[in-house]
This record gives structure tokens, sequence and C-alpha cells, in this order.
């Protein structure tokens, strides 16, 4: 029975559109306590058949507390269960008492059983508003008493002394939280970064390493070829996004690229602390820049095509309105496996635009896609290292990444990536970079590596 209950609690992490598309339901990890006075049990509620399917096992004794990985929108009862030693519940009439919860949105979810068999739900938005309600109930206990023996000869000056005191004093305790927050938010950084270097060691040497399993799928219509392509949702945050698109580039749109890019190939540079670029170690490869000929559209060629589909796709996954002109050209880089040698190819950690949630510059880069048209035998993986996703290239496929919410905030460097070193076979991919702020007369090279227009500069 219990194999047969995680089987169906696990199947059923779909919820239905009213398109009749089915998503994949989001995880949520809940606390149950238990403070009712009474041993409980808890049942998982079968949305279809209305079933009870028991979750904890067998019960939860009064005092602790129960630990359970959920999703979105699933039911749950809460049920007392009968005293050991005289067999009886607490209830009226000594009848045994329920409660029910559904699971939200949020995080930080705690579910509290009280002796009166009131359900209590807690997450990090009602404990946000809680806060909230207690330091402004100590600014109004502030605000009366300075009002006390004055109600019948309130002047303008005095309502007014007592609205800046009732301010200040709210400035005053939401500034010490939020001090309180953005320490803890630092600290959490610092960790997660701390890890992410560990784990970049550990993933680009490993070289059996499996590709990062995705947190949701969903498809893309390519309206040029009329296919729809399979989408692995591996990071999906407001200002950070990696997805992998299957069957992406065909093998015409490669061989045109490297076809273009094999008498312009020259050493791969990085961005410098004064606005150009620069040779590094940080980057070994070869590269060639092609402009796409965007006259030959629509007459099919290849490389117009390919770009015009990285554009939609760039499109469908921000809600952006990028469109092809300024944008820089399309990159052909190559990579070459020189076994496990000091200084093999490779591209080190990094970001490709700015990534330490800064207000985006206008003419910047915002999203990435990079496709695969050779693949090595060992190493040439794309590896996030603190968001601890792991793509392993496949030939068609492409890593599309960005690094911009709707608001204009950057990326926290969730999506730093390096390319792991090429230890045998080739490397080939073809890399578009998406600048938003661009157009016909403001071109991406009107910007140096900085982010600074050439115009703006002055002497």
């Amino acid at each position: 029975m219990k194999c047969l209950t995680t089987f169906l609690f696990h199947a059923l992490t779909y919820v239905l559109l009213p398109s009749g598309h089915e998503v994949a339901a989001e995880a949520r990890d809940i606390a149950i306590e238990n403070n009712s006075g009474s041993r409980i049990e808890i049942y998982w509620i079968h949305p279809q058949t209305k079933e009870r399917m028991l979750q904890s096992s067998p019960y939860v004794y009064n005092g602790a507390i129960f630990n359970l990985n959920s999703y979105v929108t699933h039911a749950f009862e809460a049920r007392e269960m009968p005293g050991q030693k005289n067999g009886l519940c607490k209830g009226q009439g000594n009848a045994c008492r329920s409660g029910y919860f559904t699971v939200n949105e949020h995080v930080d979810q705690v579910i509290i059983v009280s002796s009166d068999w009131e359900i209590d739900h807690t997450d990090n938005v009602s404990i946000a508003r809680d806060v909230a309600a207690d330091l402004m109930s100590d600014c109004e206990r502030i605000a009366k008493k300075s009002l006390t023996g004055k109600t019948k000869n309130i002047t303008t000056k005095t309502a007014m002394q007592v609205i800046e005191s009732l301010v200040e004093c709210a400035e005053g305790k939401v500034a010490k939280e939020i001090d309180v927050a953005n320490e803890e938010v630092l600290f959490q950084e610092r960790i997660r970064t701390t890890m992410g270097d560990h784990w970049e060691n550990y993933t680009c040497a490993d070289k059996n390493m499996t590709m990062t399993e995705p947190k949701d799928q969903t498809v893309f219509f390519d309206r040029k070829s009329g296919k729809r392509l399979s989408v692995d949702v591996m990071l999906d945050r407001p200002a950070s996004k990696i997805h992998v698109i299957r069957n992406f580039i065909t093998k015409a749109e490669c061989d045109a690229m490297e076809l273009a890019a094999q008498p312009r190939l020259h050493a791969a540079t990085v961005a410098d602390d004064k606005g150009g670029s620069r040779l590094s170690d940080n980057r070994k490869a070869k590269q060639a820049g092609i402009s796409v000929p965007w006259g030959e559209e629509a007459q099919g060629h290849p490389i117009a095509v390919l770009s015009r589909r990285v554009y939609d796709y760039t499109n469908f996954a921000t809600g952006q309105n990028i469109e092809h002109h300024g944008q820089e050209d399309l990159m052909s880089i190559q990579y070459v496996g020189r076994g496990d040698v000091e200084a093999p190819d490779r591209y080190m950690p990094h970001c490709d635009g700015d990534c330490k949630g800064q207000p985006h510059r206008d003419g910047g880069r915002f999203a990435t896609m990079v496709m695969y048209c050779v693949v090595p035998e060992i190493g040439g993986a794309t590896n996030f290292k603190n968001s601890a996703v792991h793509v392993k290239p496949e030939v068609g496929t492409a890593t599309f990444f960005s690094y911009m919410d709707n608001d204009g905030k950057t990326d926290k460097g969730f999506t730093e990536h390096s390319g792991c070193p090429v230890i045998k076979g080739e490397k080939k991919i073809v890399t578009q970079w998406v600048r938003k702020g661009v157009d016909k007369d403001n071109r991406w090279d009107s910007w140096n590596t900085l982010g600074i227009k050439y115009d703006a500069m002055g002497d």
C-alpha cells in the first residue's frame, strides 16, 4: 500500500490549465507541528477521487513536527487519534476531530494544529505581514501617547508632528529589519558561491558527470520550420533563467557557420578593465565573428534562419521584444582536446553580462544562446556553478540563459558559467550574445566592454 501511495502522490504532481495543457506542479517542503494534545495522522486527499492516503507513519506524537515534501495545490487532512489508554478523542462527545489545509505557492510553510483544532498556516509572506504589523503597532502606541490629553485641541501643527514621529519611528524600525535581512542574504550568498567554487572543480573534473535533471519542461514552436522543440527548464528565476533546447541547430546551419568562420579564426579574448579586450589563460579557444546575411533570409540562408530562431526564442523565454538590428555577430568558437594538460582549452567561470544585481545598462548583454555543433568525447560541458546546473553538450542542442528581469535588474551570479576543459576530441559551438537597447543607429559596438558608450566618454 505504501508503494502505491508514493506512486500516486508523485504521479499527480501536474495540474491541468484551462487550455488543456499539463504543467508540472511546484514542489514545496512543509512542516506540520502537532500542538493538539493528541496523536494525529496526516492524510493526502486525492484531487479526483477524494480518497485519503496516509502520509504519516503511522502517526505524529503531540509536540512533534512532521516534515513532508509536497506540491502546490495539494490538500491534506489532519485527524485526531483516540487516546491509547481510554480509547477516546477530546472532541465534543468524545468525537475525533479533524482539520484541513492546502499547500500554497509560498515557502517556509508551517501548519500548526492547536489544542482547539484551529489549523494555523504560516509561510514567508504571512510572517512578513505579522512582522510589519508588529512594527506599526509599536509606532502607533507612540503616536497615541503623544496625543494624550490633546484630543480637544489638536492643531494642524500637532497633527503634522504626530505624523512625522510616526514616519520616523516606522523608518527606523524598518531600516533595522532590512539590515538584519540583508545580513542574512549576504551570508547565504557567500555560502552559495563558496559551495559553487567547490562544485565547479568537482563537476568539471568528473568525466562521467551526468547532466542535471530539469526542474520543468515546456515546448517552443519554431515558426520558420513549423517544428515543436522540447525545452528542459533547468533554472527559472525572474533574473536568471537556464534552458536546454533539443534539436535547435541543424547540421546545415552548423556547416554554414564553420565554413564562414574558417578563414577568420583567431585566439579568443576576454574583456579587460579598460573597456577593451585581451588574451587570457582563463579562455583558451579559437573564435570568429560572422555577420548575418539578413538580406538573404527570405531565400532561406541557413545563417539568417538560425539567427532569426535565436531572437524568436529569446522573446519567447523572456517576454521581451528584441529585434536583430544592431546586435552582435554570431560567434563561431572552437576548442581542441589536448589531454589532461596544465592549460587545456576551456573557459573559466565568468558572467556574459552584469551579474551583481545592479540595474541593466542600456546596450548591454542580457541573454546568451550557446549551440553545440561538434561535441568532444571527453569534457566540454557547460557548467553553472552557483545554480548546480551541469549541461553535457549534445549535437544540435542549445543552452539558453538570460540574466535580467522584467524590471531591468540583473542576475546575482546564478548564470555565472564555465566551459569545462576539453580533454579529448573537438568542441565547436555557435554563440549569440543578445543585447537590450541596441538598434540601427546604436549598434552593439557603440559601447565599450565596460558598458560605456563611446560618444559619452569625452576626451
